[in-house]
């Protein structure tokens, strides 16, 4: 059938158009404005995480400099051991990075209104990330005790523990954040509609796991 007429929404359109005087065209519905862009909190955390990649890319790149110019001893291939033992650096790696797939099952868990679901992955999530810093700690104590290493002994003892012991700080900042949440949980604090709350405190997991991938690159693979 062809169309011979203007239907009430091309003379509302027209209308409008004209007693505005322009012919600019008619702005989106808020809803679809609203989903072209990012929440504040969004943008705060990825402000958060960009101004973590810079100061972390510039202790990446001073230990980069300082590889093999040290001339005291003891040196990195000295002390360093990549190894699978438990507690060793490989084995706690394995530990963290696991830790971000289970707080991906976490996020689905509480999206889903899954609250029991959620309280485990998001309390694996804690442990695999405890037992990671527990792994620093005892590779740190056998440094200091029997290999004799600290920030003073040389270049590589300053670098070493500047760099991991960053990392190791964010690390113990985010279980302290994950474990409020999971006890918030408990006690019902954390309904489903805070899923995106939740969600952006798993990105800031998400970069301390991606961010020890390098820094484990660096320091125990090109530096050792």
């Amino acid at each position: 059938m062809t169309r011979t007429g203007s239907t009430s929404e091309d003379i509302a359109v027209t209308t409008m158009s004209t007693q505005s005087g322009s012919s600019t065209p008619l702005m989106p519905p808020p809803a679809l404005s609203q989903k072209l862009k990012w929440s504040n909190g969004k943008i705060a955390v990825v402000l958060l995480i960009a101004s973590e990649i810079a100061f972390f890319g510039t202790l990446i790149a001073t230990y980069i400099f300082y590889i093999g110019r040290d001339i005291n001893p003891p040196y990195p291939q000295d002390v360093l051991e990549v190894s699978v033992a438990p507690l060793k650096v490989v084995f706690n790696s394995i530990f963290l990075l696991a830790s971000s797939i289970w707080i991906v099952l976490a996020v689905k868990a509480l999206a889903a209104g899954k609250k029991a679901a959620f309280l485990f992955w998001w309390g694996l999530t804690i442990l695999f990330g405890l037992e990671f810093l527990v792994g620093t700690g005892f590779e740190w104590y056998g440094m200091i005790v029997e290999d004799g290493v600290w920030m003073g002994t040389n270049v590589f003892g300053s670098c070493f523990y500047t760099l991991v012991g960053f990392h190791a700080f964010h690390v113990t900042m985010g279980l302290i954040i994950l474990t409020l949440i999971w006890v918030l949980a408990v006690l019902g604090k954390v309904p489903p509609r805070q899923i995106e709350k939740v969600d952006l405190i798993s990105w800031y997991w998400h970069f301390v796991d991606g961010i020890w991938i390098v820094v484990f690159t660096v320091v125990y693979i090109i530096g050792n």
